[in-house]
């Protein structure tokens, strides 16, 4: 019988292809499972159940005829709110852009509907994508499937928590510093950034531009392979994607039949990231237990130091409200998106639009950013922050020179409840393991490893792999993930 909340991306194949079910089926069943959850979870913002069954019955039609489109035609998957969609709205969960419908699809979009994936849903978010906690949607705040009273974390909140509650088989996201790991590893769900230009840009409503990146969230690690299988590749309308092939047969196929083992894996242990304060007992231990598991499958652990660390999260939050703030000056009242009806002449359009259309942690990033792009500040505070950047990026480059990989935890903390966290740097400190990574541009995978003994919450732990080497990560993640303790992490709901 199949179960919606642990139905895998692989695990739908096989049943369409198997004729086991419909997509039709799957889809109504996914349908329901919404209905009765999103009055709990609030994970989508929008979903039309007509488009998801008619894109279905297309599906089931090409089959029938022998026209099947690949083995993951049929398969639905859920798309975060910042990722076009020709036809249907993208807010990114901004009041700002209420009402605004995409004109055109996504890179990623373009390559799902050639390979038939029904898009079932937009996923909420933090507003922009700036937040870590699905706190700052300007319409609804979703909640972590395994325990309602606390944040599912974020930017990508909402497409986690549709992971994790089961509303959907698998969900797109992006990360700018930690958006999809933060939020996968609160949900108990696999999270992947992969290398920055793996995956076109192309169609993601620009955050910070040098440091976004779409990838999957998955329950498991294999689908999070057959995923980027589908959305890598260069695009000549995103000029920082890179021309790197994908491993012929793709990622996933090195999972297949996969026998966990490590031996002659070496795994850094930077010691920068086991010296920060604030990190709880409960993660500590799961981090623990996790770094005998990869003992017991082979690898070695070598001690590593990443020396400018302690710079990372001032380097961030300078140069990501920076290009924030230059990113969303074309959302102004005039070309598309909310015009406040209070304006009447173009300055006030301008203020008035902006002020009452994007939300106060993005106003707080926007004002930021233009103080450090501004006369006078710019040499001190961006110009430098670039330099620092470029010290993060030779210390991974010198890291790998010694490992294979690099072992992190992905947060100080399990999931927090609502309204918790109210002092912005609070918040910002939740991504004090995951901003590095983007400002280095490497790829870096979330896994769960176990539940916090004290607060019974999903904690995840962090591989890192240099640039272009997802292959690596996708190994050790799938060997320790057939080999942790606790193999089923799946919420209560």
């Amino acid at each position: 019988m199949m179960d919606p909340k642990t139905l895998t991306m692989a695990g739908a194949a096989q049943l369409l292809a198997e004729k086991q079910i419909s997509s039709a089926e799957l889809c109504q069943a996914y349908l329901d499972r919404i209905a009765a959850l999103e009055p709990k979870v609030a994970a989508l913002l929008s979903i039309d159940p007509e488009a998801v069954l008619a894109q279905a019955k297309e599906s089931d039609a090409r089959r029938a005829a022998g026209k099947a489109l690949g083995p993951f035609d049929g398969v639905p998957v859920t798309i975060k709110d910042n990722i076009t969609v020709k036809g249907q709205p993208c807010t990114c969960a901004s009041k700002i852009l209420q009402g605004f419908v995409s004109p055109y699809d996504a890179t990623v979009i373009t390559k799902l509907k050639a390979a038939g994936m029904v898009l079932t849903g937009r996923a909420n978010m933090d507003e922009f994508a700036m937040g870590s906690s699905c706190e700052n949607s300007a319409y609804q705040k979703t909640r972590n499937p395994w325990n309602t009273d606390c944040v599912p974390g974020g930017s990508s909140g909402g497409s986690a928590a549709a992971v994790a509650a089961g509303e959907t088989v698998i969900a797109l996201g992006s990360d700018t510093g930690g958006s999809i790991r933060q939020p996968a590893s609160f949900c108990g769900i696999v999270g992947l950034k992969p290398t920055y230009g793996r995956v076109s840009r192309f169609g993601l409503v620009a955050f910070a531009s040098s440091l976004d990146q779409i990838g999957p969230m998955s329950k498991n690690v294999t689908d999070s392979a057959l995923m980027l299988d589908l959305i890598a590749g260069q695009d000549e309308r995103d000029t920082t994607s890179l021309p790197a092939p994908i491993p012929e047969g793709g990622f996933a196929a090195a999972l297949k039949d996969f026998q966990p083992s490590l031996k002659g894996m070496k795994i850094g242990l930077p010691k920068e990231y086991f010296e920060v304060e604030g990190v709880t007992p409960g993660v500590k231990k799961v981090t623990a237990d996790a770094i005998e598991t990869l003992k017991s499958l082979g690898a070695e652990f070598v001690d590593i130091s990443l020396p400018h660390t302690k710079y990372s999260m001032a380097c961030y939050y300078i140069i990501a409200p920076a290009e924030a703030s230059a990113n969303l000056a074309r959302f102004d009242g005039i070309r598309y998106g909310y015009r406040s009806p209070n304006a009447n002449d173009i300055l006030s359009t301008y203020q008035k639009s902006r002020g009452e259309g994007f939300g106060p942690e993005v106003i707080r990033r926007i004002m930021l950013g233009t103080y450090v792009l501004s006369s006078g500040y710019y040499d001190a505070y961006y110009v430098r922050a670039q330099k620092v950047r470029t010290l993060i990026r030779k210390d991974f480059t010198d890291a790998f020179e010694k490992c294979d990989v690099i072992f992190t935890p992905v947060t100080p903390a399990t999931a927090f409840k609502f309204g918790e966290k109210s002092d912005p740097m609070q918040m910002y400190l939740s991504d004090v393991f995951t901003t590095a990574l983007n400002l280095a541009g490497n790829c870096g995978i979330s896994v769960p490893a176990g539940l916090d003994p004290d607060t019974h919450l999903p904690s995840g732990i962090q591989l890192i792999a240099p640039s272009l080497a997802e292959d690596r990560l996708f190994k050790a993640a799938r060997a320790f993930e057939l080999t942790r303790p606790q193999k089923a992490i799946v919420s209560p709901l």
